[in-house]
């Protein structure tokens, strides 16, 4: 009797691989078993959690696509993709102004992320287009509170009883705070809830109702929850810096039109910024450039109040024009940029903006022939690195550095630090990349027997990526 064929073992890696495919073509409940199976295996993976709960995202599941997002984040409160898949969810739930925190809290921790700023432009829209201009919303005493059945004087002395009788939870949370705090939080929204709660001392009034049925003391009583709401929302999570801010533009009388310049100027970087980016990905390199330096010169024309993120963008858009000039074969103007974004990067202690200057370096030294000019930019990037995945990626180009110089042993050496790092992460694409390098490493060093093993296990790699041209030359 034949013996039947072993099943393959399904690795960490593989479940992520084949959950990833499938989550791209759309078919995201059998994506959602496999990122299920991942995370029996390796439990607790920020990004397998971040990855299902995208998947849980495309399926509606908001509830636990935010508990998913959560859970990345009680693992590490800095991952930038726990944040952002976190104020997604949020904003697809309706909750925009918790989004527009994490958004904000996203952009302080990685500026460079774009995504990031593009959340906060449309949770900012989001958020008017729910609650619209303050200044056009008045509350009137309208034909609509006319239409009262006035009842008799017992069972009005009755609701008030019950009105008095009302839990202490409920008094504490429509506590007022000082008058002169709550003017600062509400703005113009302040004179509504003024009015609302002078409704509330008309009786008669309170114990109406309108032709619908609806009590007229609990709509006033729903309209003050929400601005109380409203109140200790902006009290929690917005900056005192932008109230003293704001306070200053008031006492100058020019509030409203400081704030549309502001949300102006941040609207037109945040598309500028995404223009030169797209320049450079569709290959107009020269035109990535052009932009990038025009705004460069604007930049300079606004103050630190008007662009509260100035230093990070200046880096940013140094770091833009130097890629432009790589892609355009312009290596002495390409070092040049990276060099000013670096030295613009410590002189702001921007540690994120530090290690993308030292990456982009190490680039152009390598394209170059300066390869241990890249190897040593590139090994004080290390400490640096925020996830396995970049490590992996990293010390790989440090290794390829030392093979291009002939130094087999630690080019290998690098080597099976980038497969460590690939395999932590369950990435086969850099496993595979990884293993050609060790393997290459081995046959400088003559060690045939081990360099055969690894080019075998890199073709099995290849053919779960699976890149036929790999194959190709890993057969050859």
């Amino acid at each position: 009797m034949a013996e039947e064929e072993a099943l393959p073992v399904a690795t960490f890696g593989n479940l992520m691989t084949e959950g990833t495919a499938l989550s791209r073509r759309g078919q995201h409940d059998k994506a959602l078993g496999c990122f299920n199976d991942a995370l029996k295996l390796r439990a607790g993976d920020k990004h397998c959690l971040i990855t299902r709960s995208k998947c849980f995202l495309k399926l509606g599941d908001t509830e636990n696509s935010l508990k998913d997002a959560e859970a990345s984040l009680q693992i590490d409160k800095t991952f930038p993709e726990g944040l952002y898949q976190k104020a997604e969810t949020l904003y697809t739930m309706g909750d925009f102004e918790f989004a527009l925190v994490f958004y904000h809290r996203g952009r302080r921790l990685r500026p460079d992320i774009h995504k990031f700023q593009l959340g906060i432009n449309k949770a900012e829209e989001a958020i008017v287009n729910c609650l619209g201009n303050p200044s056009a919303v008045k509350l009137e005493n309208t034909e609509e509170l006319c239409f009262v059945s006035r009842q008799e004087e017992l069972r009005r002395k009755k609701d008030n009883q019950q009105q008095q009788n009302k839990p202490a939870k409920d008094q504490k949370r429509t506590k007022k705070q000082s008058p002169k705090t709550e003017r600062q939080l509400l703005g113009e929204l302040y004179a509504d809830k003024a009015y609302l709660e002078k409704l509330l001392k008309d009786e008669d009034l309170m114990q109406s109702s309108t032709r619908q049925g609806v009590k007229v003391m609990d709509l006033v009583l729903d309209g003050i929850s929400y601005l109380n709401h409203r109140r200790d929302f902006w009290q929690q999570q917005k900056p005192m810096y932008a109230r003293v801010y704001e306070r200053k533009l008031l006492q100058q009388g020019r509030m409203q039109d400081k704030k549309r310049k502001l949300s102006n100027i941040g609207r037109s970087i945040a598309k500028d910024m995404e223009d030169i980016e797209l320049c450079l990905a569709r290959g107009s390199a020269e035109e990535s450039c052009r932009k990038a330096e025009r705004m460069l010169r604007k930049m300079q024309g606004w103050t630190e109040e008007e662009v509260p993120n100035k230093n990070e963008l200046i880096g940013n858009l140094h770091s833009c024009i130097g890629n432009a000039h790589l892609a355009m074969g312009q290596m002495e103007a390409a070092l040049n940029s990276h060099k000013m974004d670096l030295d613009f990067a410590r002189k702001n202690a921007l540690t994120d903006a530090v290690s993308r200057a030292l990456d982009n370096i190490g680039h152009v030294y390598a394209r170059i022939g300066k390869f241990q000019q890249a190897i040593n930019t590139w090994e004080e990037k290390i400490p640096l690195a925020q996830s396995s995945l970049e490590k992996a990626w990293l010390f790989h180009e440090i290794g390829r550095c030392y093979l291009e110089l002939d130094k087999a042993e630690a080019a290998q050496d690098y080597g099976q630090k980038s497969l460590q790092s690939a395999d932590e992460e369950g990435d086969v694409e850099w496993q595979l990349h990884a293993t050609v390098l060790v393997a290459q490493a081995q046959v400088k060093l003559k060690d045939y027997r081990s360099a055969i093993m690894n080019f075998e296990r890199a073709l099995e790699k290849a053919k779960l990526v699976p890149s036929e041209a790999a194959q190709n030359g890993i057969i050859a």
